[in-house]
């Protein structure tokens, strides 16, 4: 009952229009203060929380999800008055669970630690010695290189975790080859 009040297409659309209006408004106050001004504080505040703190609030939403999908299920379960079968509720809720985290904690853990080095490198830049600030620099290099993988790593968790999926690529390939 509750869930046909919530989840509606109008209520959807409304969201995906506000969070598409947040996001290009974000992007343009990013541009505008980095290339325009050259304000390289706003820049940063910009990029960690939009970068950081963000990834962090989905991955922390979306353990609140997968607990409460799990417990769903487990309720219905009960409500129903039968025992659910082991195999049914894994492949129902223990997978889209562990696609649900495994993409969140990814693209925190990819994308996250440029900025928040960014960050501390301007915090402390002349307030360290040279080697150190070198040895930062090549780390924030590494860490800039790894999170241009998150435009990738969905591929590859759906791969790892989703069998509907293997088998829909493998139909695909079969057919071109």
């Amino acid at each position: 009952m509750q869930a046909t009040s919530w989840c509606t297409s109008e209520r959807a659309r409304k969201v995906v229009v506000s969070l598409t209006v947040v996001a290009l408004t974000a992007t343009a106050i990013h541009w505008v203060c980095w290339y325009l001004l050259g304000d390289f504080v706003v820049y940063l505040i910009v990029a960690v929380i939009f970068r950081a703190i963000v990834p962090l609030a989905v991955l922390v939403i979306n353990v609140v999800v997968a607990c409460q999908v799990r417990r769903a299920a487990t309720n219905a379960a009960a409500n129903l008055g039968v025992q659910p079968h082991h195999q049914s509720t894994s492949s129902n809720s223990v997978v889209p669970t562990v696609m649900l985290i495994a993409t969140s904690l990814i693209y925190l853990l990819l994308y996250a630690p440029q900025y928040i080095l960014e960050l501390v490198m301007w915090l402390i830049e002349h307030r360290v010695s040279v080697e150190t600030y070198v040895v930062m620099r090549k780390s924030f290099l590494v860490t800039f290189s790894l999170s241009t993988l998150v435009f990738a790593y969905n591929f590859y968790v759906y791969l790892i975790t989703g069998k509907q999926f293997r088998s829909e690529l493998r139909k695909l390939f079969c057919r071109c080859f």
